[in-house]
C-alpha cells in the first residue's frame, strides 16, 4: 500500500516540480516590443513577420494526422487474429472502424474535406 501511494505522489510531484521550475525560469522573459519583433540583422523589418495562413489547410493537415494515427492503430490487427480471442479482436476492430467511418462522414458533411471552396 505504501509503495502504491508513493508512486502516485511521485507521479504528481515531479510534473508539478517541472512546471513550477519552467515558470520560475521564464519569469524574467516578459514580452516587450524588442522581443516580439522579428530580427533582421539589426535593421528594422520591412514587412510584418506574421503572415496569415489558410485555416482550411491547417484543418486538413490536422485531419490527415488524426486519420494517419488511426490507420497506424489498425495495422497490427492481423497479427492479433492468430491469438486466443479472434472474435474479440474482430469485434474491437469493427467498433474502431465504425467510429473511424463516422468521423469521416461527419467531416465530409461538415465540408472540411471540400478543398474547392
Amino acid at each position: 500500500m505504501f509503495f502504491y501511494t508513493f508512486n502516485i505522489l511521485t507521479s504528481i510531484f515531479f510534473p508539478l516540480l517541472i512546471i513550477f521550475a519552467t515558470f520560475v525560469m521564464s519569469w524574467s522573459s516578459l514580452m516587450d516590443r524588442e522581443k516580439s519583433s522579428p530580427y533582421e540583422c539589426g535593421f528594422d523589418p520591412k514587412n510584418s513577420a506574421r503572415l496569415p495562413f489558410s485555416l482550411r489547410f491547417f484543418l486538413l493537415a490536422v485531419i490527415f494526422l488524426v486519420f494517419d494515427i488511426e490507420i497506424a492503430l489498425l495495422m497490427p490487427i492481423p497479427l492479433f487474429l492468430n491469438k486466443n480471442f479472434p472474435f474479440m479482436v474482430l469485434l474491437g476492430s469493427l467498433i474502431f472502424f465504425i467510429i473511424l467511418l463516422l468521423g469521416l462522414l461527419h467531416e465530409w458533411r461538415e465540408g472540411s474535406l471540400d478543398w474547392s471552396n
